[in-house]
């Protein structure tokens, strides 16, 4: 009897879970930029093997709420677009994919949908998640990214910015100037970024619980408290800005 029962609580999971795959192919102009927009799931970016962007998605979950979650590629001037889209909790309201934004929310499912992302040289990546850890790894461009409930880690010879709220961030910067200001900010977990040892920058650093440290000499103008920087490095230049609630600071030279 309980061999009998096993196999039919097996039976059932198979059937009520299911796995669906997305791909999408296209050249991408190097300065443009590939953007990915979920809800539920991770999104991983790295290095293309040759000219042409690859994403693939897998959708995991009940097999009635897979089938409504659709996902959308929009092409347009500055690159392409690709979302994956929830029913909306708001039926006058639905869902849309649209470059930089959109609409985006979600019913109580449980369909997680996982990108894997391929960049040729010099395009840009933009990830966001809600639930799910973002990394890029390996790439050109430059990386901006963001989640909610989740880890960030980025390796770039260009610049990058990134936000979370419950999780660490790690980012790898191959520029040693740029202009404006790249931001790195979490609440709960720890932000380290590693810049080029000719770095310069106008550095602002902010921990309320939390330890900083630097491998760069700061030149600092009035007092330094202990949970809160403003200085430069090197010749200064562009804005940098890490901030935690909760977690260490870490500013590091590469080797």
């Amino acid at each position: 009897m309980l061999v009998t029962m096993l196999t039919t609580v097996a039976a059932l999971a198979t059937t009520s879970t299911v796995q669906q795959d997305f791909a999408w192919r296209g050249t991408i102009a190097a300065g443009k930029t590939v953007e990915i927009r979920s809800i539920n799931g991770d999104v991983r970016a790295g290095a293309a093997s040759g000219g042409t962007v690859e994403v693939t998605a897998t959708k995991r979950g009940p097999r009635s709420e897979a089938d409504e979650v659709r996902i959308e590629v929009v092409e347009h001037a500055r690159g392409v677009t690709i979302c994956a889209l929830h029913p909306s909790r708001h039926a006058d309201r639905p869902n849309e994919c649209a470059p930089g934004g959109g609409r985006h929310s979600s019913q109580d499912d449980d369909v997680r949908v996982h990108f894997e992302v391929r960049l040729p040289a010099g395009v840009h990546f933009a990830g966001h998640t809600v639930n799910g850890d973002v990394s890029a790894e390996g790439l050109t461009g430059d990386a901006r990214v963001g989640t909610v409930n989740g880890g960030i880690d980025i390796s770039t010879s260009g610049q990058a910015e990134a936000q979370t709220v419950n999780g660490s961030i790690t980012a790898r910067i191959g520029v040693p100037q740029w202009r404006g200001d790249l931001e790195f900010r979490t609440v709960n977990g720890s932000v380290t970024v590693v810049l080029p040892a000719d770095a310069g920058a106008e550095v602002q650093i902010e921990t309320l619980n939390g330890g900083i440290t630097t491998d760069f000499p700061l030149t600092v103008e009035g007092r330094m408290a202990s949970r809160r920087i403003r200085g430069t490095i090197g010749s200064g230049g562009g804005g940098l800005r890490l901030a935690t609630i909760n977690g260490e600071v870490r500013l590091r030279r590469a080797s």
